[in-house]
């Protein structure tokens, strides 16, 4: 899995977040490693059976309407069993109760619920949303339970390489759905509602906040595997997320998707994180009419200039994107092979511009790279060695 959006924040600005899904990690792999986008058509919102369309303000109404759709993802998988022996056989063999016991596996294997996380339901003939590190495990299998206790077993059938997001699909029809909203429009204290699997136990738990920031970039990991991905743009709220919420809806007061739950602060109270609806819709767009999710790929890790980081650096430039490696092991600032190193990209690289469009804090690298398909080529406004020049780069696909 890469795991684009791939902004790196240095050391003094991290936060401690972590992913929701219980027991799990998402897959290994080189993480931030890619820019990738999306293409600039219209995002077409098909309506289906069983949409929730609620009054607006209405809470409960929302809730109701809304939870048929809301899912609890279970992952099962072969565990190997254990037994418990004696440290020492004399123990058993003169009858003394053993003071130490081992476990020892017995080379047989059992299939387990070990983790689980949350979706919804996007279409009627089954397709489920979900975050990709709910359901990264290759080796396991994932089951869906609705809100009348039936378990389905479920297919993953295209993972997001770019956004925390995957899709699922289940052989059932004329399910109730969750109407996909728009996150363009949300403003900063904006109601919204999070539904989801808390705690790996309580479903469809209810928490009501507000959107309490936009367009923030987290470092969000994992505290079993300690892998740790870059997540740009996303949605900050105040609503209360809790683990086992991974890939659960965050609903507007009108009852339509506008986020995707994600991630929370550790080290904090009640911040949790959210990937914006509009990158759902774009990768729902592109399984329908590809069978994969499609974005393209740059190929650089970067950070964005702030008045400190060009300090601390002692970098020309004000705003723009700092070509820069990241801190973990195989994370170099340019992928090899990637369009950016075919270009001629360098790591300390500044990028100022991607089509003559000034890259700044409200429009990063990442967000204009979106605006582009695999096989597009870019002309990129670069500051190299205190020389500004410009490169043409043709954008690849990214790879899962």
């Amino acid at each position: 899995m890469t795991a684009d959006a791939p902004s790196f924040t240095p050391p003094s600005r991290e936060r401690g977040l972590l992913f929701l899904a219980l027991g799990l990690g998402f897959l290994g792999g080189i993480l931030g490693a890619q820019v990738t986008g999306f293409p600039g058509r219209e995002q077409g919102r098909a309506p289906s059976t069983g949409t929730v369309n609620a009054p607006v303000g209405d809470v409960p109404t929302v809730v109701e309407r809304a939870s048929p759709a809301v899912v609890a993802i279970v992952v099962s998988k072969e565990i190997p069993t254990l037994e418990e022996v004696p440290l020492s056989p004399l123990d058993d063999f003169f009858g003394r109760g053993p003071t130490l016991r081992l476990r020892r596996p017995t080379g047989e294997t059992e299939r387990r619920d070990i983790g689980g996380g949350s979706g919804f339901v996007v279409d009627a003939d089954g397709l489920i949303l979900t975050n990709r590190h709910v359901v990264s495990d290759t080796e396991a299998e994932y089951d869906v339970v609705f809100t009348s206790g039936e378990r389905v077993r479920a297919r993953v059938v295209a993972h997001d390489p770019l956004f925390d997001l995957a899709i699922l699909r289940v052989d059932k029809r004329g399910l109730p759905t969750i109407e996909l909203g728009d996150s363009k429009s949300l403003r900063v204290g904006q109601a919204v509602i999070a539904i989801g699997n808390a705690l790996g136990e309580f479903s469809n738990s209810v928490s009501v906040g507000v959107i309490s920031g936009i367009g923030r970039q987290i470092r969000a990991g994992d505290q079993t595997t300690g892998e740790v991905e870059v997540l740009d743009q996303v949605l900050q709220t105040d609503a209360a997320i809790n683990p086992g919420n991974s890939g659960g809806p965050l609903l507007d007061l009108a009852g339509k998707a506008v986020g995707v739950n994600v991630a929370v602060a550790g080290d904090a109270e009640n911040i949790g994180f959210a990937i914006p609806i509009d990158e759902a819709v774009r990768a729902l767009q592109d399984f329908r009419k590809e069978g994969r999710v499609v974005r393209p790929a740059l190929g650089v890790r970067y950070v964005l200039i702030t008045p400190q980081i060009q300090s601390e650096l002692k970098l020309p430039a004000g705003e723009g994107a700092l070509v820069i490696a990241g801190e973990g092991q195989n994370e170099p600032a340019v992928i090899p092979g990637s369009a950016a190193a075919n270009a001629g990209i360098n790591e300390g690289d500044v990028i100022l511009e991607v089509n003559g469009e000034p890259i700044t804090q409200k429009q990063p690298l990442q967000l204009l790279i979106q605006k582009h398909r695999p096989g597009d080529t870019v002309t990129l406004t670069v500051l190299s060695n205190g020389e500004r020049k410009t490169v043409r780069v043709t954008l690849e696909e990214a790879k899962s």
